[in-house]
């Protein structure tokens, strides 16, 4: 599904560098933590699976795979219009997203070489594979003329401080849910190759086992640190990264649902997919999960669709900017009582459902 519309342009910091996108609430974060703490953690109940993991990144089982084949070397042009510039923002937020996990692994694997020496060669090693990833997506985008200054990246975005405990529960949502982003696409595209318009979503099946591998990794943290997953505190920021990150990801794609057409998937059924997959997956670590088979929990999302649409509609006008916030406000409260009533909606207490004593 691509069109024949003229190229999309973008703004450029030098001829084929592009801009990178406007910092928001939706995209990619940059994220730093508290280093002497994590250096402290005591891993030792759990050090046996860690240790098995580490042994897993080391073999390296994508070393040879993200390598150009000759289906790269053609001219992309036939995708234009929309579909390219919606096709080249993809490419962009995940090179960021997996350049950021790359940021963060390599400072945590520096910071606690000497203290914790298990730890430090996982993180190490998880961002030896987010920069193939990351690298790979940027030689993508260089096939549409364009490509991100990664050291420009990295000194121009903000940084965002999480304590170690969110930055687990972070981490292990954003690796998951990249698993179940990519296996969804590849095995979708596996089934109507027709729609597969460009090559690197061939790569996307083993791509995704390293996404699961990290994911692995901070579930085994995470169990090594049990007090982060009791009590009301555990289950509350459970409901409150889980809802976080299925709420980014669902505001995102569906904005962007032509992108998804063009790949052959509806954009929503696609994400209630993933959604119910990762929250599922969640339940193996976290003591409560989300109702995500409540009709309610997207209807509430939708809402909020339609508030950003309003809120972009706004923002387009003539109107002056004191009249647009008053234009806005009551589009912000709806936002915020959507999410609240979200947050509130009853959850699945995982152990409870096992037949386990809380």
């Amino acid at each position: 599904m691509v069109n024949s519309l003229k190229k999309p342009t973008f703004e450029e910091i030098r001829p084929g560098v592009k801009v990178p996108a406007k910092e928001t609430l939706l995209t990619p974060r940059f994220y730093t933590t508290d280093f002497d703490e994590m250096a402290r953690m005591d891993i030792s109940v759990n050090e046996d699976e860690l240790r098995a993991i580490l042994e897993e990144f080391r073999v390296d089982y994508n070393r040879h795979h993200f390598v150009r084949d000759a289906e790269f070397d053609q001219s992309w042009d036939h995708i234009d219009g929309q579909t390219r510039q919606l096709f080249i923002e993809f490419l962009e937020r995940s090179c960021t997203a997996e350049f950021s996990g790359f940021l963060l692994y390599k400072e945590l694997g520096r910071r606690l070489k000497d203290k914790s020496p298990l730890l430090a060669e996982c993180f190490n090693l998880m961002s030896r594979d987010e920069a193939r990833h990351a690298g790979f997506l940027n030689k993508a985008m260089s096939d549409f003329n364009l490509s991100l200054d990664l050291g420009f990246l990295t000194k121009s975005r903000s940084y965002t401080f999480f304590k170690p405990k969110f930055i687990f529960y972070a981490t292990y949502l954003s690796e998951k849910i990249g698993y179940w982003r990519y296996i969804t696409i590849y095995r979708h595209l596996e089934k109507h190759p027709e729609d597969r318009i460009y090559p690197i979503f061939r790569f996307f099946e083993n791509w995704c086992q390293d996404e699961n591998r990290h994911g692995d990794f901070f579930d085994a943290i995470m169990k090594a640190q049990p007090q982060m997953l009791r009590g009301w505190q555990g289950k509350l920021w459970s409901r409150f990264f889980l809802l976080s990150v299925f709420a980014t990801m669902y505001l995102n794609d569906i904005q962007r649902k032509d992108f998804y057409a063009a790949i052959g998937l509806d954009a929503r059924e696609y994400d209630i997919h993933v959604i119910k997959k990762t929250n599922e997956t969640a339940g193996r670590v976290f003591p409560v999960i989300l109702d995500v088979e409540s009709p309610e929990f997207y209807e509430r999302l939708d809402i909020c669709i339609k508030n950003n649409e309003r809120l972009a509609a706004i923002s387009n006008s003539n109107s002056p900017k004191f009249l647009q916030f008053f234009q806005k406000l009551p589009i912000y409260i709806s936002h915020g009582w959507q999410f609240l009533k979200l947050y509130l909606m009853k959850p699945i207490d995982v152990l409870a459902t096992q037949g386990q004593p809380k």
